[in-house]
């Protein structure tokens, strides 16, 4: 897993928390107000910027996305716009465009296209912004819903090949060391963690120890993933007292099976 997945991983549950906007324009006009009014009534935390750079800086941080409110001076606005792409890309976030085709085409000469939600063309509706904002909200609130599962893993192909197979039913996050599953839990919760038991440097066991010794993580169950099923090494596993373990040679649909009995469980107890 290179720096930029990792930072990938860090970010996941970012995504169920898309509920607070910054909005961007030139001026604070009565339609910027009313957007802003609009928005605040379905739950979203609205924040107001002008185009100058170092006031944007002050609530780009706290801001999920952005609003840009466009108007004729954007094509004077390249320095913003490619500030606005750096962050957005650095910072998994994304913008939303409203105004003209020809406003439109004049920042996407700034913008990389992944990092645009939506462009709305003005005038306006503001009766499909708000919608389609709703959904946006809705789609996270089911998002938030799923359990989360770290995998741990050195081997980097497996890891993914792991997390293709559960992203659909979960929200899953990924490292590739002990201490970067110590980093990632720092910033993150997670339900579940599915731990290699033979990683180099800081093997399966020491991590699980680490998690143990933490008030914050000595909670979270482990399964372990191990490429040995003979008796002794399972024996060696289980000592521990994880949840339970996993053989890597286990397919998606039993995998899927073991995960989803194992999250029933825990609900009817």
């Amino acid at each position: 897993m290179n720096e930029h997945e990792f930072e990938l991983s860090l970010q996941m549950d970012n995504l169920a928390k898309r509920n607070i906007a910054l909005i961007i324009s030139t001026a604070e006009t009565f339609l910027v107000k009313g957007l802003a009014s609009k928005l605040t009534e379905i739950g979203v935390e609205v924040n107001y910027s002008t185009t100058k750079i170092k006031q944007i800086k002050e609530f780009a941080e706290e801001a999920d996305y952005y609003i840009f409110y466009m108007d004729e001076s954007v094509k004077e606005l390249a320095d913003v716009m490619v500030f606005l792409n750096d962050i957005c890309t650095e910072k998994e976030k994304k913008m939303i465009l409203i105004g003209t085709r020809i406003e439109y085409e004049a920042v996407m000469t700034n913008l990389i296209e992944k990092n645009v939600l939506q462009w709305f063309e003005r005038p306006l509706d503001m009766n499909v912004f708000i919608q389609r904002m709703q959904d946006y909200l809705d789609d996270a609130a089911v998002e938030a819903r799923k359990k989360v599962i770290l995998i741990v893993d050195d081997d980097v192909t497996y890891m993914r090949t792991i997390a293709e197979w559960l992203k659909d039913i979960y929200r899953v996050g990924m490292a590739n060391s002990g201490a970067q599953a110590i980093a990632w839990l720092a910033k993150n919760k997670a339900d579940l963690i599915l731990l290699d038991y033979e990683m180099p440097i800081t093997s399966g066991p020491q991590v699980l120890e680490m998690l143990k010794s933490e008030a914050s993580t000595n909670s979270i169950p482990v399964m372990f993933l191990t490429g040995k099923g003979d008796r002794q090494s399972i024996m060696n596993v289980l000592s521990l007292k994880p949840a339970d373990y996993l053989l890597k040679s286990i397919d998606r649909k039993t995998l899927r099976l073991k995960l989803e009995k194992y999250f029933l469980s825990k609900r009817v107890k």
